[in-house]
């Protein structure tokens, strides 16, 4: 908790000043404590105004993000599991950075393959049973002319 950066990977750290938490009451089972503790904590990280963000991370994030960023360009993350107001915080930190890592992550380009000599035999089949099907149809169709 106390690292002054929070690694999303090798290429991007996030200074911990760019964080800000809120907390709120959590809802839920807890008796007492939640009705007097803020235990509920919510991280937000803003992706427009970040100044330690390239061009293209900003524009994967907004784009692959889209639904939980605000209008104000704010990454929203909540915790509210834990009775601890640091184990929220914990969970809420380590929730963002997964949701960054994962749409920070290239997409894979797909391996063309060959296809099968299995899948080639099932494709011949099909079509001569297609073919088979409209020549029977031809048949009854010229008999009953």
């Amino acid at each position: 908790m106390d690292e002054p950066f929070l690694e999303i990977n090798p290429h991007l750290l996030i200074p911990r000043s760019e964080i800000t938490f809120r907390t709120s009451r959590s809802g839920g089972p807890g008796g007492q404590n939640v009705n007097k503790v803020e235990t509920r904590v919510e991280v937000l990280f803003n992706v427009v105004h970040s100044p330690i963000l390239t061009e293209p991370q900003r524009g994967l994030l907004l784009d692959r993000l889209r639904g939980k960023i605000d209008s104000s360009g704010n990454l929203r993350v909540a915790a509210q599991r834990s009775r601890s107001q640091f184990q929220n915080k914990e969970a809420a930190l380590e929730r963002l950075t997964q949701l960054l890592r994962s749409a920070l992550k290239p997409n894979t380009r797909r391996v063309k393959t060959m296809p099968t000599a299995a899948s080639k035999v099932h494709r011949l089949k099909k079509k001569q049973r297609t073919s088979q099907k409209k020549r029977m149809r031809k048949i009854l169709l010229e008999r009953e002319e």
